[in-house]
């Protein structure tokens, strides 16, 4: 096509590097190349010490910095927005309202991924073995608990241990949970799996973001569960530089974290109090670190 040769040298490689950057975004050309590498090594040995070349890398970041965008990142969600919905789900009997309810809030809370508590929408991604089940649910006076057998960063199956406790607004998980908990015993008293819908189906992705999109028309998704849940942690004074230290958030969100919190972040594993700051909104913190597949919970006292 443009009359180069076949032999992938870190020329052609940067030539092609250069061309496809702006075609689509840089990040995925990095990608691009390591298949290409893949791809040619039985044919070119070496393919692979030609794409480590300074040239590429050289090439590769030029063109990032010229042609990159932005991530687009969802906005978290925010606990007045789920306080203010706490009035028409409160009163509605509805079982699947009751489940779309309970789902937010235990997101929120629970800092947890959409793909944790619903199935994909396609039918050859959903594993039965990362569904949450009806037996290992615990209900506490103030709390509830349940164990998640599966999550993205825990491919074994080695499962964590979810608690959850309540609030005295109106953005208070565990009221909701209850009420739901009855209904679904009532309706499916011999199913095993915990979320269930009205017609006995797990509830999918898309149900649930079809519904938060009746709410959220603005740039609002199944990630903003999890990231409102960890802000309102920065909010409420827990320091951010354990929520980095802690939990695998994006930098865009670490970085939103940081805005949030007017206190200066602080490397000790203690809560700080920041003037004008609600800490009775933190019950419990659960803490993930990479070095350890259990979470740990430590309960602290506003």
């Amino acid at each position: 096509m443009h009359s180069l040769p076949l032999t992938p040298t870190p020329d052609t490689l940067s030539f092609f590097t250069v061309y496809m950057s702006h075609h689509i975004k840089p990040q995925s050309v990095d990608s691009y190349l390591s298949g290409i590498c893949n791809q040619l090594e039985p044919f070119y040995p070496d393919v692979r010490k030609n794409r480590k070349h300074p040239l590429i890398a050289r090439t590769l970041a030029g063109c990032k910095k010229l042609r990159g965008t932005a991530p687009n990142r969802k906005r978290p969600l925010t606990r007045a927005e789920l306080a203010a919905l706490h009035p028409k789900y409160a009163a509605s009997s509805s079982h699947d309202d009751m489940l779309f309810w309970s789902l937010l809030l235990t997101g929120f809370h629970g800092l947890l991924r959409l793909g944790e508590l619903v199935c994909p929408d396609r039918e050859d991604l959903r594993d039965y073995r990362k569904i949450v089940r009806r037996v290992s649910v615990k209900i506490n006076p103030q709390s509830f608990e349940f164990f998640l057998p599966w999550h993205k960063a825990n491919r074994l199956f080695e499962g964590n241990h979810i608690l959850i406790t309540g609030t005295n607004t109106g953005d208070d998980p565990v009221a909701p949970f209850k009420r739901y908990i009855a209904y679904r015993d009532a309706l499916f008293p011999y199913h095993p799996e915990l979320w269930l819908r009205a017609n006995g189906h797990v509830p999918t992705r898309g149900w649930f973001l079809r519904r938060l999109k009746v709410h959220f028309k603005d740039n609002v998704a199944g990630h903003s569960l999890r990231s409102g849940g960890a802000t309102a942690l920065a909010e409420a004074g827990y320091p951010s530089s354990l929520i980095q230290e802690n939990w695998t958030l994006e930098v865009g969100h670490l970085r939103h974290l940081r805005s949030q919190t007017s206190a200066a972040p602080s490397r000790r594993p203690r809560l700080t109090r920041a003037p004008g700051l609600d800490l009775s909104y933190i019950d419990f913190i659960v803490i993930h670190r990479s070095a350890h597949p259990f979470p740990f919970f430590a309960y602290i006292s506003s």
